[in-house]
This record gives structure tokens, sequence and C-alpha cells, in this order.
């Protein structure tokens, strides 16, 4: 008979700034303002791909819990044993999953360490020498720009004349380095400069998102919905009135609209009550502002076996960043896109043993390989669309993480 593996939890007595305990084995992060979890090393990995990706991710997940005998002294979200996951956009693309050997949690007035394996307790070192910003040079391609544009007004007829009410298009830029590309110090930069954001690191996906796709916690649902943009000038007065024409805008209503329907459609099945709020509020950023709409549920105690990977499969692709309806949103982006979003505006994030967990959907985000990285921007595209300006909306969205690699 095969021994079980130890995986042990305890209380930490300091409360130890995250991002800085981070080595450069396979540093896993999800953290936002201080709290979250990173973790570091490779207990186990896999990948996992096609139209039942969630319900194979939960399999092996739930075969690796079985090897584990589990000591937690700490208990609640995030505790125990946790799976790291970052899923693909398409189904056709590879999500990754990972148990870190070494996971450090903070929330509140609690601190923990997990650590998977019979060594004694891991020493953790907060004191890194500073790491150098990367720099790097971005390619530049005014002939991908014109077919964007050019994708984004197909776009826009299609909506005329075919039944669909919204589509999400994306575009990436290569960014290449004299050296390799340090996630380490993209999400500390980010975390800074972005603190409202969730800041995350799988498998070489990085970045900072503002958008929480999915938090299960004790029978509670909670999805943060974004749709709708405008960039901000720096100028407090003049923000304060693009906020204010931001809030008023039939186009970005209508946008918004569309997304939240779509998050709330998916969870209500789940649930016994839902709080969809009747207007968005405007969600401040460094650089730009998003209308924004907190949707909670209550799940029904009467379903049982209701995880994380369970109310993934139905939020994900959610109308944020694929469309309405969303067959024939999806169906356009596959004809038009002319890329591969790997697991850029996929569901990233933690699973904890209960199956629940906390995840966003991967935006504001690069996948790093070696000496190179390509980052990702996105624009929701409704009737009132103008592909000029869509295209300034998808460079703000890059200015964070290429600042991040300056």
């Amino acid at each position: 008979m095969t021994s079980l593996i130890p995986v042990t939890t305890t209380r930490l007595g300091d409360h130890l700034p995250l991002l800085d305990l981070l080595p450069d084995s396979a540093p896993t992060a999800w953290v936002r303002g201080g709290e979250g979890l990173v973790g570091w090393g490779v207990h186990a990995t896999t990948t996992v791909s096609g139209p039942h990706r969630f319900a194979d991710a939960r399999h092996w997940w739930q075969k690796q819990l079985e090897t584990f005998a589990v000591t937690n002294t700490v208990h609640g979200n995030g505790t125990g044993p946790v799976l790291f996951s970052s899923f693909s956009f398409s189904p056709d693309d590879v999500s990754v999953l990972v148990i870190p050997k070494v996971i450090v949690g903070k929330k509140g007035d609690k601190s923990w360490i997990t650590w998977v394996g019979s060594d004694p307790q891991p020493i953790l070192n907060s004191e890194r020498a500073d790491l150098p910003k990367t720099s790097v040079t971005w390619e530049v391609s005014e002939s991908s720009d014109e077919a964007w544009k050019s994708g984004v007004k197909t776009a826009v007829d299609r909506i005329h004349n075919n039944g669909l009410d919204k589509v999400v298009l994306a575009r990436d830029v290569v960014g290449t380095s004299e050296s390799a590309i340090d996630a380490r110090s993209i999400l500390k930069t980010l975390a800074a400069e972005y603190p409202s954001t969730w800041n995350f690191s799988v498998a070489g996906l990085v970045g900072a998102t503002p958008e929480l796709l999915l938090r299960l916690t004790k029978s509670m649902v909670t999805s943060r919905v974004l749709a709708g943009t405008i960039s901000k000038t720096g100028d407090d007065e003049r923000d304060l009135a693009l906020a204010a024409s931001l809030a008023r805008s039939s186009k970005d209503l209508e946008e918004h609209e569309y997304a939240v329907r779509s998050v709330a459609d998916a969870i209500e099945p789940f649930c016994t009550s839902i709080n969809v709020p009747e207007s968005p509020f405007v969600l401040h950023l460094a650089n730009v502002m998003h209308l924004a709409t907190d949707v909670t549920g209550a799940l029904a105690e009467t379903l049982a076996h209701v995880d994380a990977f369970t109310i993934l499969e139905q939020l994900h692709p959610s109308a944020a960043v694929c469309g309405t309806p969303r067959d024939k949103a999806a169906a356009l982006i596959n004809e038009i896109e002319a890329i591969s979003r790997g697991r850029y505006a996929g569901p990233v994030g933690w699973i904890d043993a209960a199956g629940d967990g906390e995840l966003g959907i991967a935006l504001r985000c690069g996948q790093i390989k070696g000496d190179s990285i390509r980052i990702f921007a996105g624009c929701g595209i409704v009737v009132g669309s103008d592909p000029v300006k869509e295209l300034a909306e998808s460079e703000a969205k890059f200015i964070p993480m290429r600042s991040a690699l300056l």
C-alpha cells in the first residue's frame, strides 16, 4: 500500500510581505492589497484541454487530494492543500494546473504556511535582493493595427446584420529582452501601481486583473463584472467629468448590461437568491476607469457537489470576454480574431480542498517564455463602437504590462 504524503498547515507568527517571499523557482501568486496566496516549487502539475477541461481538472485535483494526509490547524478558505489554476479561454488551448510545494497565505489578521512532504517547516526569507527591472523592446506593426481595426469594423457590421449584440475582440503585442524575464519584478510593480487589482502568476502567465470572475466561500458566490472603459487623463477634475460621462454612456451601459446579465444567468441555477445592483459603479484604476457591478448569490444548500469547477464551467466565457449571444460571439472570434488567446481571458486563481476558491479573468497580463513576453488587450464591440476609439482603448489596456516592463 502506498503511504500518504503529509501536507501540513500551521499559523505564522509574523505577517510577511507575500510577494517578497517568492524565489525564482516556479513562482505562483494570487495577491490583492497584501492579502492572498503565494507558492513556489512544484509538487505536481498537469494540463487539461477540450470541452470538459473543468471536469477533468476537478478529477485530477480530487485524485491528488486522495494521496494527501492533511494536518491543518488553521482552517478556512485557502488553507490546507491548494491548486493554482490557469484555464485557457478556448477549449482548444491548454490549461495549466499546479500544486506548489510551499504556500504562504494571509487574510486579515491571520497568516499561515502550508507545505507538502515530510520535511520540517520551511524557513521563509523575505529579504531578497532587489530585482532588476526588465527592459523590453516591443514589436511595432502598423499593418496589424489596421488589420485589427478592420476586424472591429467587420464585427460592427455583423452586429447590425446577424443577430449579434456584442463581441469581444483581442489583440497581442510581443516584447523581447536581453535576459530572461522574471515574473516577480512584474508582480511587485503591478501590485504597487494597481493596488485594487488581483496580481497573479501561474506557469508564466503574469498580470494584474481588475475582474473577479468567481469567489466561492461558505456557499456565497461573488463575481465582479467589468465592461465599459474610458482612459484617464491624470487631471483629477477632468477625470471626474469623464467618469460621469462613462456612467451615462449608452454604448458603455449597453456593453456592461450584457456582461452582467451573462454572469447572473450563469450562477442563478445554483443559488436561492441573487443580488444584482440596478446601476454599475465606476471603478478607478491608475490608467483607466471601468463600469463595474458586483453580483452576489447564496448557493442552494440542496445542491450537492457544487464547487468552483462546476460554476466556472457555466460562467466561462462570460460576455465580458466573449460576447452575446455566447455561441455567435465565439464563432465570430474564431473567424476574425487571427490570434490564439492561450490562457489570456481565461479563469486564473486558486481552488482549495473544499472546492472553494477565488479566480479572476486573466486580463492585463502577459505570457512569459524565456526572454520574450506576449501581452494582450481586448475590447467589447457593440453597435456604437468606433474602430479608432477601440484601438486607443486597447492601447490603454496594454499600459499596465508595458509600464511593468520598462
